[in-house]
């Protein structure tokens, strides 16, 4: 399949098995959404917190005492005084996910799927000082964990089944909107930002021409086991709604296909649970190479953000960073 991280083994037989007659589907031009200067401002605790209390000002709310939950394409707190959690993006260019998300919100709630909701804050998103700031209904529960992927493939299964001619208007799924964006911009040396062009233009190569087997449909954009929250009833609910698109479910199936193959995240016996929740083995697709390759450097580039925040997030970017210069799945990386 060309140049790619190369795994060691890979988990048990597939439900449903890829056929080499399947349905063709010609993959669109990726990547080309997102640029930009390097930003001068630290995205983090200390740049978002007076956006948090502004937003929560607004909305008749007290950031007192709010708990930073996680740094990544977002700020997200947790409310003390009350049972919400801020969305805080990094950047105006957010806004139409964060409309997109609201959106989606909603009709999943008309569709009875089982996640996130709105929290009752009118007019959103709020924009403060340039990023957009959606209010979320704080879910009692723990986050998803290894023993969840089985009911993580179930939910992706009943969001893959949605109507694509929904209420929104879903944009076509892109899986390297922000990828060059976070490389013209992280606080990374130049030699890094040069290997990651050049393996980010290697993989865009391979992605051209690739027949995919199964059906364009909605795609939650960033499905992997951290975005669910398990409350006391064990039904898990799916959360980040912003990379919703329309696009091949196979995008979706990849990301704990390389978590699984790449990463090392899961086991053999609990990426099988994944395969059998879902109902399809995306490792057996030929094309799977491909979209591997893909799914390595953006969760390498989405690390590589916060890579000042701390030494540990330092030493995994560069354990990650090795694996995407010489081409092996080492199966050592740590979940963040």
């Amino acid at each position: 399949m060309g140049r790619g991280l190369r795994a060691r083994g890979r988990a048990g037989r597939p439900v449903l098995s890829c056929r080499s007659d399947d349905a063709a589907v010609v993959v669109p031009p990726y990547g080309c959404r997102v640029a930009g200067a390097p930003s001068s401002t630290t995205f983090g605790r200390d740049s978002t917190l007076p956006v948090l209390h502004e937003a929560c000002r607004r909305a008749g709310l007290s950031g007192d005492g709010a708990e930073l939950l996680r740094l990544g394409e977002n700020a997200i707190y947790r409310l003390e005084a009350n049972p919400v959690v801020v969305r805080i993006a990094r950047s105006p260019e957010r806004r139409t996910d964060a409309v997109k998300e609201v959106q989606v919100s909603r009709w999943l709630a008309e569709e009875d799927v089982r996640a996130t909701r709105l929290a009752q804050v009118a007019d959103q998103p709020f924009e403060v000082d340039g990023h957009p700031v959606t209010f979320w209904e704080f879910i009692d529960g723990r986050r998803g964990r290894p023993g969840d992927v089985r009911q993580l493939g179930r939910l992706l299964r009943s969001v893959h089944g949605l109507p694509s001619s929904g209420p929104v208007d879903l944009p076509e799924f892109d899986p390297l909107a922000r990828v060059v964006g976070r490389i013209d911009r992280a606080p990374i040396p130049d030699g890094d930002r040069r290997d990651l062009r050049r393996a980010l233009a290697s993989a865009v190569a391979e992605l051209a021409g690739l027949r995919f087997p199964l059906e364009r449909c909605v795609l939650h954009g960033d499905a992997h086991v951290q975005n669910l929250m398990v409350p006391a009833d064990g039904i898990p609910v799916l959360i980040d709604l912003e990379n919703v698109g329309i696009g091949q479910p196979e995008w979706d199936l990849a990301v704990t296909a390389t978590e699984y193959l790449v990463a090392g995240f899961w086991t053999d016996a609990q990426y099988a649970d994944f395969v059998e929740g879902y109902g399809f083995d995306v490792t057996e697709w030929t094309g799977f190479e491909s979209l591997r390759q893909v799914q390595a450097i953006k969760m390498t580039t989405w690390l590589m953000q916060n890579v000042n925040e701390s030494e540990e997030i330092r030493d995994e970017y560069e354990r990650r960073m090795r694996s995407i210069r010489d081409g092996v799945a080492r199966r050592d990386w740590s979940p963040f």
